[in-house]
């Protein structure tokens, strides 16, 4: 999954990460949740009225969510923010890990719901970058890309491909809310989403015997 929102797999997990367990897998298989988190990640601090008008909720179902988030380590109150009528929340780490293949089998059903919400962003994402491209400058409208190759490969090719994809795009800068824009020149902030989606090859049927055909057929006149 994507870099500071919400990753899987790769070989290694990087600085200010969290890697799900039981307990924080159930508090994010909520799309709401994921988009929170995301959201103080990409821009920062914030209160639950400001993010609930990005996200098209009403601030008490955001500040409840974020709440939920707060009990399950992955925001926390901004004390340096705002008042006694405006509560700030902050994220705790920059991305999240969901590695474990054990976890994800004794928690089919949180598993299934959080790869869903995080499976809904990048879909939003794409459509969002879609509805701007013709107003984008000319120069991103020309980097804009969406492709995809069908390969044949093995598991363990699938896993080295995800390792290299990881350390290609480990070598570019990562984006952080405090570097603002311009924060080099001509640099804007960018979603690199890589999926790596088996397809298993459904089982051939298999032909009966031909003596069997020979039966259902009858004999040849």
């Amino acid at each position: 999954m994507t870099g500071d929102v919400e990753e899987q797999g790769g070989p290694n997990v990087v600085e200010d990460s969290v890697v799900l367990d039981a307990k924080g897998l159930r508090a994010l298989a909520h799309p709401v949740r994921v988009q929170l988190v995301g959201l103080l990640r990409k821009y920062g601090p914030s209160t639950a009225t400001r993010l609930a008008e990005r996200l098209g909720v009403n601030s008490g179902t955001a500040s409840y969510h974020l709440r939920q988030l707060g009990a399950a380590g992955f925001v926390e109150e901004d004390t340096g923010r705002g008042n006694a009528r405006e509560r700030w929340w902050r994220s705790v780490h920059r991305s999240t890990w969901f590695n474990d293949p054990e976890l994800a089998e004794r928690e089919p059903e949180a598993t299934l719901a959080y790869l869903r919400s995080v499976a809904a962003i990048h879909t939003l994402r794409t459509r969002q970058t879609l509805d701007g491209l013709r107003t984008m400058p000319r120069a991103w409208r020309e980097t804009f890309d969406m492709s995809d190759w069908a390969l044949r490969i093995t598991p363990e090719e699938a896993a080295s491909l995800q390792r290299e994809l990881a350390e290609v795009v480990a070598r570019y800068r990562r984006d952080a809310p405090e570097q603002g824009p311009g924060a080099a020149d001509e640099a804007e902030r960018v979603v690199v989403i890589t999926q790596i989606l088996p397809e298993p090859d459904a089982p051939a049927a298999s032909s009966p015997p031909s003596d069997a055909r020979d039966e259902e057929e009858g004999p040849t006149p």
